[in-house]
């Protein structure tokens, strides 16, 4: 039976496989993706009441489907995919097989649970401010964010476009690694042998993570790992400027829409597009003058063959019977997206690694690299997955 917290729309597959490098591979497509011929519900009721079907795929949806996946459906999402946690207040909260009890994580959130559940094997979504990566921390499973504009987002209902990309999640690396090569068949940059770990970016993650995090980075083969400081002050104002801009571009994207349907968003969704509302334009300003400086000094760190490495999460995922918006969804939302905003301001690739347990939970390791380093990313995770080297706390 089909599961209306993981899938919109569940086969038979709405697309059959063909032949191609992924022939026999199912594809979840997170529901801000267009697949010709269906709706785009982005993850709200009243939304998907006004749509139409839509006449083309998604760029992202064509390339694996002509590489010869199988459709097998459209999963759920965070209302316009402006949430990290998964708690959608229509649909419900998608199940988290990899540490029951817990979130799913968004806004990936349907995609990621019908991987993690077996359902599919790809989970093809979006990462604005770590919504492939986040899911796949708190579920155990490898997630990639693409390099930003290296894949087309057309046909993707946008968030914050100066920082959407594509992404994709995977229980194995392997795969991971295979839809790189069909939707990413560009050069690689220098294979990834040297690592930089920023303490100020560890003490966001609750001390187990921490802990754990290091053991991990011991085991993962790097050449060496360098130390990189970088003031915490300085972070959160980057972190604040990153939501500033999001919530920007954010309100112009849907903001019209919000207003003129009142009472149709989840209360903690309806919460940020209300703060969005009040960002003004000079205030949208500052924030991208200050990412800028951001993004120079991230990408100072990334050179070819180093990568930045830090927890995908600042905490287990937290547990379901918290109601969507409660202090401790929100705390654990804060501190990740201090970690995960990153990538957006240096407009960087970055996985998450499932090389963490705290708790009994999986935590991801995610690691960034420099624009255009996807591919070696994906085979960094490759090469570190063979043999698994898991780090506990607790």
């Amino acid at each position: 039976m089909t599961d209306p917290s993981v899938w919109r729309v569940h086969g038979p597959p709405l697309r059959a496989g063909g032949t191609g490098p992924l022939a026999g591979r199912r594809v979840a497509v997170k529901d801000v993706l267009a697949v010709r011929g269906q709706l785009l519900g982005a993850g709200n009721p009243t939304w998907l009441a006004a749509q139409e079907p839509r006449v083309a795929d998604a760029a992202a949806v064509a390339a694996l489907v002509g590489a010869g996946a199988e459709l097998t459906g459209i999963a759920q999402t965070d209302e316009f995919a402006y949430s990290l946690a998964g708690t959608n207040a229509h649909h419900g909260t998608p199940p988290n097989p990899a540490a029951p009890g817990r979130i799913s994580g968004g806004s990936t959130s349907g995609p990621a649970s019908a991987v993690a559940l077996g359902e599919a094997d790809i989970g093809l979504g979006t990462d604005t401010a770590g919504s492939i990566r986040v899911p796949a921390s708190y579920q155990g499973l490898y997630g990639l964010r693409t390099t930003h504009g290296a894949l087309s987002t057309a046909g993707v209902l946008p968030l914050a476009p100066s920082f959407d990309a594509v992404g994709w999640l995977a229980r194995d690396a392997d795969l991971l690694g295979q839809v790189a090569e069909v939707v990413l068949p560009g050069a690689r940059r220098a294979p990834l042998t040297r690592g930089v770990v920023v303490p100020a970016l560890v003490d966001l993650a609750e001390p187990a993570v921490a802990a754990a995090f290091s053991g991990a980075v011991a085991g993962l083969g790097l050449a060496a790992v360098d130390r990189a400081d970088l003031d915490a002050e300085v972070l959160a104002t980057w972190a604040v400027a990153f939501r500033t801009v999001q919530g920007h571009e954010a309100w112009a994207a849907h903001g019209a829409w919000v207003d003129a349907h009142p009472g149709a968003l989840g209360p903690d969704v309806a919460a940020r597009f209300a703060v969005a509302a009040r960002v003004d334009d000079a205030s949208c300003a500052a924030a991208r003058a200050t990412l800028a400086d951001a993004c120079v000094r991230l990408r100072a760190l990334l050179a070819p063959g180093t990568a930045l490495l830090l927890p995908a999460a600042s905490s287990p995922a937290p547990p379901r019977s918290a109601p969507p918006g409660a202090p401790e969804i929100e705390r654990a939302r804060a501190a990740t997206l201090g970690l995960t905003c990153l990538a957006g301001v240096a407009g960087a690739p970055a996985v998450s690694l499932p090389l963490l347990r705290v708790d009994g939970a999986p935590v991801g390791l995610s690691v960034v690299a420099a624009p255009g380093a996807d591919r070696d990313l994906t085979d960094l995770a490759a090469t570190i997955s063979r043999p698994p080297r898991v780090s506990s706390a607790r």
